[in-house]
């Protein structure tokens, strides 16, 4: 036995060391770098065009005869959003900021909004660049545009890229997710772990085995409901603090630049911790730099990848922006009682608390209005379902591009069975190696958006849409 946990110790440190290299200074720097770079490129038109998104994306429920594509644009958005909007709005914000402080909340924001423009990016190419297979499907994504935007001496990181997203789904989009359930659900309802998984198996299996349109079908209908489900909770706890919400944000602002210190169960935390715990969960969180939202959105229908670009970029804003800054308020303006060491009871702010993760979410919702644990766990639940139903196709098209059209039902049999393996296995590296497959995806991805920049911004600059938000060509 002594053996054995040195063994799993000495892979824990080395894993660590690898996820601190991974998500060192330079990943930062490519990270917000390219993001930046295409947000000032674009003339901020992400950000300037917010709402001519949300116009198209109401417009983009029709289904149009002469749009190429397997699915409506908003299905392909709520898809992209059934990955994106997942335990990483509940676990990560609560993680970022019991281990980087409040201020991690600011970096969120800053990778956010420049996330919005790689995030459009990365669809206005997954569009242009998309394939037809034998079956008649649309494919695309980084290793596509990486292919047929980039040429042959190119293939190689496109390669990169399928093989690693192929892995880092069974981290990122299943086994965590699926680990996640468990834990909210054995923690409040006392369910064993063996039950949940295989409900969630099921569940799973009855979705993914009819592929992308039911998917888009089912995230079209439960991705509102869930995300409006939770927002609405945390909304409440938000306005019934609303005194505590300016000294909260410009609390958030000033710890972004200056150290936390320790104060109750908080241990304190420096800058840089700060910074990469913000840039590391809002990655996890929204995926913008990844390259696996554009998987989703190269099969919306549609012809003009500029138009489908601004429905993708809302992914990020309604990931980031919108849900995990409502996570975020609420654990910060929340009081809950805290026994002192000196045996007394104080009101102290969820966050100092030394609490982390789901544990700290559902104490400062739990500790903001009646049966706000119940909104933690539900929404746990229906965020980590979704995202197990998006990574699949993630991963699915991945594997196709590297073996051919016969890995298809073999991995989706493959990938249920990790739900329920995930869900069963105390395996406390998950986090960690989805960390570093997260990075080791980005890279080739970021490689790709850097090199083909140019194309871009011209066909940004070429549309109407984009430029003054006209829709009349719709």
């Amino acid at each position: 036995m002594d053996k054995a946990a040195g063994w799993e110790a000495s892979i824990t440190a080395w894993l660590d060391a690898v996820d601190g290299v991974v998500w060192g200074p330079a990943m930062l720097v490519l990270l917000l770098g390219t993001g930046l770079y295409l947000t000032l490129g674009l003339y901020l038109m992400p950000i300037r065009r917010i709402w001519t998104g949300f116009r198209l994306l109401m417009l983009g429920r029709k289904i149009i005869d002469s749009d190429k594509g397997d699915i409506t644009p908003f299905q392909s958005l709520m898809t992209a959003l059934s990955a994106t909007i997942g335990n990483g709005n509940i676990v990560g914000v609560a993680a970022a900021i019991a281990i980087g402080g409040p201020g991690a909340v600011f970096w969120m924001w800053m990778t956010a909004l420049v996330g919005m423009a790689t995030k459009y990016g990365e669809a206005v190419l997954a569009i242009l660049f998309r394939e037809t297979d034998t079956k008649g499907n649309h494919v695309g994504g980084p290793m596509y545009y990486i292919k047929n935007g980039l040429g042959r001496h190119w293939a190689w990181l496109g390669f990169a890229f399928a093989f690693f997203a192929t892995i880092a789904g069974f981290g990122i989009g299943n086994m965590f997710q699926a680990k996640a359930v468990v834990d909210v659900v054995n923690g409040n309802l006392g369910i064993p772990a063996w039950q949940t998984g295989a409900v969630m198996m099921v569940l799973t299996f009855l979705v993914i085995i009819g592929g992308v349109k039911r998917i888009g079908r089912v995230s079209e209908h439960l991705v509102p409901f869930m995300a409006l489900f939770y927002i609405i909770g945390g909304l409440f706890i938000v306005f019934s603090n609303i005194a505590d919400v300016p000294e909260g944000l410009l609390f958030i602002v000033r710890n972004a630049f200056t150290p936390t210190a320790a104060v109750g169960g908080f241990a304190g935390a420096g800058i840089w911790i700060g910074i990469q715990q913000g840039v590391a969960r809002g990655i996890f969180s929204n995926e913008a730099g990844l390259g696996s939202a554009p998987i989703a959105h190269a099969a919306a229908r549609g012809n003009d990848p500029v138009r489908l670009g601004m429905i993708a970029m809302l992914g990020t804003f309604i990931d980031t922006i919108l849900v995990c800054t409502i996570t975020a308020l609420v654990i910060v303006t929340v009081h809950v009682p805290m026994t002192m060491a000196d045996g007394t009871t104080h009101m102290v702010a969820a966050w100092e608390t030394g609490k982390s993760g789901a544990e700290l979410s559902m104490l400062a919702f739990g500790g903001g209005m009646w049966g706000g644990r119940w909104v933690v766990m539900v929404g746990s639940i229906l965020f980590a379902y979704t995202t197990i139903l998006g990574w699949s196709y993630y991963g699915e098209r991945a594997a196709q591009y590297l073996f051919g059209e016969k890995i298809i039902t073999p991995y989706r049999y493959l990938w249920v069975a990790f739900v329920f393996i995930g869900s069963v296995i105390e395996f406390k590296t998950i986090i960690t190696i989805a960390d570093i497959m997260n990075a080791l995806m980005a890279i080739p991805n970021l490689i790709a958006l850097l090199l083909l920049s140019g194309t871009i911004f011209k066909l940004t600059r070429a549309s109407k849409a984009a430029m003054k938000g006209d829709l009349s060509e719709r």
